[in-house]
């Protein structure tokens, strides 16, 4: 009998276990949350590091230092590169968490 009883609490616990996690939220827009925040601080880090370059270029501009000011603006642009790449990202990362919302509804 203790059996018995044993067995059927560990089912009705396991039951109660699995429709929790059931309604859980999934991970995936967890990470695509993530990553759109990631994404994010990373294009602010960019447009500092840019204003920053452009700041130092101009300051050796005006010091006479042709070389290090091109050097500056080389560093800008390669930033913007990738402050366009990081916005791509989060474009994306943005359109794929607007699907799944979608998904979810549709259900």
């Amino acid at each position: 009998m203790m059996k018995k009883l044993i067995c059927l609490a560990g089912a009705s616990a396991l039951m109660a276990m699995g429709s929790t996690f059931a309604q859980a939220p999934s991970t995936d827009r967890k990470n695509d949350r993530q990553d759109i925040r990631r994404d994010t601080r990373e294009i602010r880090q960019d447009k500092r590091d840019i204003r920053q370059d452009r700041r130092t270029a101009r300051q050796d501009t005006k010091a006479g230092d042709t070389a290090g000011a091109a050097a500056a603006r080389a560093d800008a642009k390669a930033k913007r590169q990738d402050m366009r790449a990081a916005k791509k990202d989060r474009r994306a990362d943005r359109k794929d968490l607007r699907q799944d919302r979608k998904a979810a509804e549709g259900k």
